[in-house]
């Protein structure tokens, strides 16, 4: 009896150690942190109905194959689809800053909405549970909250400009200027402060695109006015910010 208790012991301990190259010899090293998501990214679905978006998905197609780790339904109601340490496909080629497998990056949350409605009371709120957990529990910094249409503005126009951004970071949760916002000195830059914010400069007019839809509402490729005030105000934000974990 006490040989099978051995035994069992030993193959849980095999259970739950990490996966070893067996090519190799193991040496194993303190130095070391585990992978973890630095970045949060919401979603619209852009379909008709929360079962409409699980079962895309969650259902594999030849050529396309996407998945979020949450889906928030309109109604409030919360969905897994993907665990917190695992890769899910939602996010694609974009870029955030110094983040380009963004993937592996971070967490995906897709939320039942077509694009062109308000999103609802009860999802807002249940957004709001679900950060309040994550960032927490996984340690993300509560101002990485960024748009789909922030990390890929030559691909993606998600979550639309109805998005209460503004309520998320009144909450505590993502960057907006501030109602006191100062005006920017002479010779303020607005394209570094684009670039310390995190978008990808390549394509100017679909960064500034994004811009306008996540912090001015509104679909513009456009410089208009107070512009510069919002740059100005989210970059002092940042700088005044500490240093990110490393």
């Amino acid at each position: 009896m006490a040989a099978v208790s051995l035994l069992l012991i030993a193959l849980a301990a095999c259970a739950s150690a990490p996966p070893r190259n067996p090519l190799a010899q193991w040496h194993g090293s303190p130095n070391y942190n585990p992978r973890r998501a630095q970045l949060i990214v919401l979603h619209h679905t852009d379909m008709d109905s929360a079962q409409g978006a699980l079962q895309a998905l969650s259902t594999p197609a030849p050529g396309r194959q996407v998945s979020s780790h949450y889906l928030i339904g309109a109604d409030g109601h919360l969905y897994q689809l993907v665990a917190d340490q695992d890769r899910a496909w939602h996010a694609g080629i974009g870029r955030w800053g110094e983040l380009d497998d963004l993937n592996s990056a971070s967490i995906g949350i897709e939320l039942d909405n077509d694009g062109s409605a308000p999103f609802a009371e009860a999802q807002i709120q249940t957004l709001l549970r679900l950060l309040q957990d994550l960032t927490t529990r996984l340690n993300i910094a509560p101002q990485a909250l960024v748009a789909h249409g922030d990390i890929a503005p030559t691909r993606k126009n998600d979550p639309s400009a109805l998005f209460p951004w503004k309520r998320l970071a009144d909450a505590g949760y993502g960057l907006w200027p501030r109602a006191d916002a100062a005006a920017p000195p002479a010779g303020f830059d607005p394209w570094a402060a684009m670039r310390l914010i995190g978008y990808d400069l390549r394509d100017p007019a679909a960064a500034r695109r994004a811009f306008q839809r996540r912090f001015r509402g509104r679909e513009s490729e456009d410089w208009l006015p107070g512009d510069d005030a919002v740059l100005y105000d989210l970059q002092r934000q940042l700088m005044a910010m500490p240093a990110p974990a490393p």
